[in-house]
């Protein structure tokens, strides 16, 4: 079990006991940004923690509903996630980016298909930067230091692409 998955789940479940189908519902509005984290996944995960000791389930029924169950953390989660979370803190893991295999092979495209792919990443990238700063403007204050890294990142990006773009040194290393 991925250990940051694990923090997610147990953080969640401090703030608040909740129902699969609710971790889910905001996993995937507020967090899909920063986790791929599947609901078939997040089911398994949370299967896990329970079995582990490190978060307990109630089943209950309303009314006609059907059963649901009820997750909270235990004190054995809390002294996970407390770990979990310093573990996290303190740890980097250096970035790495897929799309950088494709330039070690920029040259053996004509420079007019490179430039027009470029423009199309950075039009894909400029459409996720609306869509962070639109979840920026719609969630709580403590989830903007999440959202405020992800958009340096997206800016530093767009300025490596207008660099790219704008470097005739690459275009000429594509001639040669």
């Amino acid at each position: 079990m991925t250990a940051d998955r694990q923090l997610l789940l147990l953080g969640l479940l401090r703030r608040q006991e909740m129902h699969g189908y609710q971790l889910n519902e905001f996993i995937d509005r507020q967090l899909a940004f920063c986790i791929d984290l599947k609901r078939s996944t997040a089911y398994y995960l949370l299967d896990r923690l329970c079995s582990d000791g490190y978060v307990e389930q109630e089943i209950g029924r309303e009314g006609n509903r059907p059963e649901r169950r009820t997750y909270r953390i235990t004190p054995a989660g809390e002294t996970r996630f407390q770990e979990l979370l310093r573990v996290n803190l303190e740890s980097y893991e250096r970035p790495l980016f897929s799309a950088d295999v494709g330039m070690f092979f920029y040259h053996h495209v004509p420079p007019e298909a490179f430039q027009a792919s470029l423009l199309k990443r950075q039009a894909a990238i400029v459409q996720h930067q609306k869509e962070l700063n639109a979840l920026r403007a719609s969630t709580p204050p403590d989830h903007h230091v999440v959202i405020d890294h992800h958009l340096l990142h997206v800016e530093a990006e767009l300025r490596w692409i207008e660099q790219l773009l704008h470097k005739k040194e690459v275009y000429e290393s594509i001639r040669d």
